[in-house]
């Protein structure tokens, strides 16, 4: 679980609340909140409606979750080499 920070910045940019965002695409707000600490993922509709809220391209959602895991894979990886030398 990876929080998406760019996401956050982005709201708070706007003067938005969670509650806010979430009302206006039609989605609970936990489940926004969900979607902002990175415990889910928004379906590729869910994404579109959260960009256009926040102008932003909608594929960010994937290219951030697929660069935060390479990052997190490599950080483990450098960690388990460091911890056998």
């Amino acid at each position: 679980m990876i929080p998406r920070d760019w996401l956050i910045d982005l709201r708070k940019q706007k003067g938005m609340t969670q509650d806010e965002v979430a009302k206006k695409i039609q989605i609970n707000r936990s489940f926004y909140t969900q979607i902002e600490n990175g415990v889910r993922n928004p379906s590729v509709d869910t994404a579109k409606k959260i960009a256009d809220v926040l102008s932003f391209n909608w594929t960010l959602f994937f290219e951030a979750s697929s660069h935060e895991e390479k990052q997190s894979q490599q950080n483990y990886i450098e960690g388990e080499i460091h911890v056998q030398r």
